[in-house]
């Protein structure tokens, strides 16, 4: 954990869509309190744009972030790993906390079926951050 600050790893296949975002509010909500880290297990070439817009709509631009390979630094320094429709595909370190959150692929979708994904995740990260900076106080 840095200096007093809980540490969390948002971790899919393509580091694409779900756990960009997750990352994304997770830096907005979190106010520099908590440290972010977000990876891929097989990380695409580039964000999804439909991901990309709806984050806009939220006033986060998250055009200048690339998908990710994880790394073991980052899982081995999380307090707490949030795994998103990784399946077998994302490696297990143990002693550490995992979340698994069962969130829809916004992979090939329009738009307006990627909003709700947003909100859903959205609506996660804050009930997360909230939960570490209330242990952390």
């Amino acid at each position: 954990m840095s200096v007093n600050r809980p540490e969390v790893l948002f971790l899919c296949v393509h580091n694409a869509g779900r756990s960009q975002m997750a990352a994304a509010f997770a830096r907005e909500i979190g106010a520099g309190r908590v440290v972010v880290h977000s990876a891929g297990s097989a990380p695409g070439e580039t964000l999804n744009p439909a991901v990309v817009e709806v984050m806009r709509e939220k006033g986060i631009d998250i055009t200048g972030e690339r998908p990710q390979k994880l790394t073991d630094e980052m899982a081995l320094s999380a307090d707490v790993v949030v795994t998103m429709g990784c399946g077998d595909a994302c490696p297990v370190y143990p002693g550490k906390r995992y979340v698994d959150w069962e969130l829809i692929d916004p992979a090939g979708k329009q738009i307006e079926d990627v909003r709700p994904i947003r909100d859903d995740v959205e609506r996660r990260v804050t009930a997360l951050i909230d939960e570490l900076l209330d242990v952390k106080n």
